[in-house]
């Protein structure tokens, strides 16, 4: 467990944004649900208890009628689509991703074409036309292509940038990826929500994403996600957001 002094930047920074009158925007959104779990059940009882609003990037191929089942009476979380499979086709020495041009763009977009109906029809209106690409990465060239299929943005991570279609971004990821997989420190993890909170103070408008893998989390991210809410879901400075506010 993290020592709270961890998070005393956070405090101070907040405290400056009640100082001024000023609401700093905030959403979250959890990826790659397939199926009901114990670590979902254990996100979705933190998002409740704090009443704080999740998007859940679901892989809409190996999903089915058990998780839109189980997340029927949510009424905090929203469906989002990720990807189709989640399945990894660039060459082995490249960073992975299943949004490439690495397979015939036709065959793509069918996929996030069947993705976007299949979630549709089993979510109702918890969905929302958003697309999460798997690994945050997808290429250029197929979003011109996303409108038609129904999507109104996409979601990846780091500031926006200018796009064909809305983009509606994470910037803070929890997770450690490398070596040996877990939760980062929550100081690590908190300086950066301090840096992202300071460019929003000085004007830039982007919703601040915060992006985490339930089915991964050990103590400490858990920890983190735990006490996120505690320090921010009932403060003057924040406001947690669904994340189809963005999108509509």
């Amino acid at each position: 467990m993290s020592d709270r002094a961890d998070w005393q930047p956070l405090r101070d920074e907040l405290q400056r944004w009640s100082a001024a009158g000023r609401k700093a925007k905030l959403w979250f959104r959890d990826d790659d649900a397939i199926e009901p779990t114990p670590a979902l059940d254990r996100l979705l009882s933190l998002a409740n208890r704090f009443d704080v609003p999740i998007a859940l990037a679901i892989i809409p191929q190996p999903t089915g009628k058990a998780l839109a089942v189980r997340l029927a009476g949510e009424s905090r979380v929203t469906a989002t689509v990720h990807g189709w499979t989640h399945q990894n086709y660039a060459p082995g020495d490249t960073k992975k991703q299943e949004l490439g041009l690495h397979r015939p763009q036709a065959v793509v977009l069918d996929e996030l074409h069947r993705g976007f109906d299949k979630l549709e029809a089993l979510y109702g209106k918890q969905f929302v036309p958003l697309l999460v690409p798997p690994w945050n990465r997808i290429d250029d060239a197929l979003l011109p292509h996303l409108a038609p299929l129904g999507y109104r943005a996409v979601s990846v991570f780091g500031l926006a940038k200018q796009a064909p279609i809305g983009l509606i971004n994470t910037h803070i990821d929890i997770m450690r990826w490398h070596g040996v997989r877990g939760g980062l420190p929550h100081a690590e993890v908190i300086g950066r929500l301090v840096e992202e909170l300071r460019i929003r103070f000085d004007g830039h408008d982007e919703p601040i994403g915060v992006m985490t893998h339930h089915l991964v989390h050990d103590d400490l991210a858990w920890d983190f996600v735990e006490t996120l809410f505690e320090e921010t879901a009932d403060h003057a400075a924040i406001e947690w957001r669904p994340v189809g506010n963005f999108v509509y």
